[in-house]
């Protein structure tokens, strides 16, 4: 009888853990069809992982750079494992984890996040941090994080957070509970509309441009880690125009990167060599790139990255090239996707513009 009330107790356990995990997955926010940038960061579990190149960062890495034409001019691949005002300490636990699945040649960083000395808002916490995997990294991801106000059990177990989400379901969260469709290009989120700058922000005065010491802090242990993995660090700053960086910003990176002996490129400075056009490389008048803009940036960088690095070009590998065609492939059928959607709507039209020639390599 004690065996047949034990069995029965596991059971029902095993039972309940299972109604609450599909509850769970129910009630979750699925980032699929609005704020898609909340599933980027998952997506990188159901990858190959075999990368030379790893970005982390905020939208100034997953909007400003496309893996498939690294690929495609330079043979390089890369991953782009990025989120929404992704800040440094999140960028460190991400990094901290991808090397537990793979050690890539170059780590890119973006470096506007060093803005930010505190957590900021709960809301893009959760677009970083409930997309990863459980892991100790996570977990001290959650714990740099987090408001005062939040609490560490409810990332541990989301139901805890999200149970009240009953009154707004859709057919999306039930559809989407388990599997959801592909929506990135190795982290890259791509956007084929225009909406050109007409003015250029102007940066308001600062009480202190210096970086905080916590952002220092996560900034030292990045290159620590890079160090003790063999791995080469390049700080950059992506050429968004707003939200403005300042010159004592500018000053307090490059005397960073001189002491450590990083690359640091700030882009801004290098707008027109890269051939960025900001009446027509923008979908939101300069706050992020969109796909020309983001091939123009990876062609030019793709280059510094393979004669300072020695980055093998990879395209004779007859594996690699059927797994780079496939995901090229889906990159361009989305692109045309895209401007077909535009075009329907009239709004390439109404602008003159028509869809770009495919910047794939000869």
């Amino acid at each position: 009888m004690a065996r047949k009330r034990i069995l029965t107790a596991l059971i029902t356990i095993a039972l309940t853990a299972s109604s609450l995990y599909i509850l769970e997955r129910l009630l979750m926010p699925k980032y699929v069809s609005a704020i898609v940038e909340g599933s980027l960061v998952e997506e990188y579990y159901s990858e190959d992982k075999n990368h030379d190149v790893i970005f982390i960062g905020d939208c100034e890495v997953y909007e400003s750079f496309s893996p498939i034409t690294l690929w495609e001019h330079y043979g390089i691949t890369s991953y782009i494992r990025g989120s929404a005002q992704q800040l440094i300490w999140q960028s460190y636990y991400l990094l901290e984890e991808t090397l537990k699945y793979e050690k890539p040649e170059v780590v890119v960083f973006n470096v506007l996040a060093m803005k930010y000395d505190q957590p900021q808002k709960e809301t893009y916490n959760r677009m970083t941090l409930d997309g990863m995997r459980m892991s100790l990294s996570k977990l001290k991801a959650i714990r740099a994080s987090m408001m005062e106000d939040e609490k560490f059990v409810e990332y541990i177990f989301p139901l805890l957070r999200y149970h009240s989400r009953w009154s707004v379901l859709t057919a999306e969260d039930f559809r989407y509970m388990f599997r959801k469709d592909k929506l990135f290009h190795n982290g890259y989120y791509m956007r084929v509309d225009v909406r050109p700058v007409q003015t250029v922000p102007k940066g308001r005065k600062l009480a202190d441009y210096r970086f905080g010491e916590r952002a220092y802090y996560y900034l030292d242990r990045m290159v620590e880690l890079c160090k003790e993995n063999d791995i080469e660090l390049v700080l950059i700053k992506a050429p968004s125009l707003y939200p403005y960086w300042y010159d004592e910003w500018e000053v307090q990176m490059e005397e960073y990167a001189a002491k450590h002996g990083l690359l640091y490129i700030n882009f801004l400075e290098l707008i027109d060599e890269v051939g960025i056009d900001f009446s027509k490389d923008t979908y939101d008048a300069g706050l992020h790139l969109n796909v020309t803009g983001a091939e123009k940036m990876s062609i030019y960088f793709g280059k510094i990255l393979r004669d300072t690095y020695r980055l093998k070009d990879r395209r004779d590998d007859p594996e690699l090239s059927r797994l780079w065609q496939q995901k090229a492939e889906f990159y361009y059928a989305m692109k045309e996707s895209q401007y077909r959607e535009l075009e329907e709507y009239g709004y390439l039209k109404s602008l003159g513009a028509r869809p770009p020639e495919s910047t794939a390599a000869d």
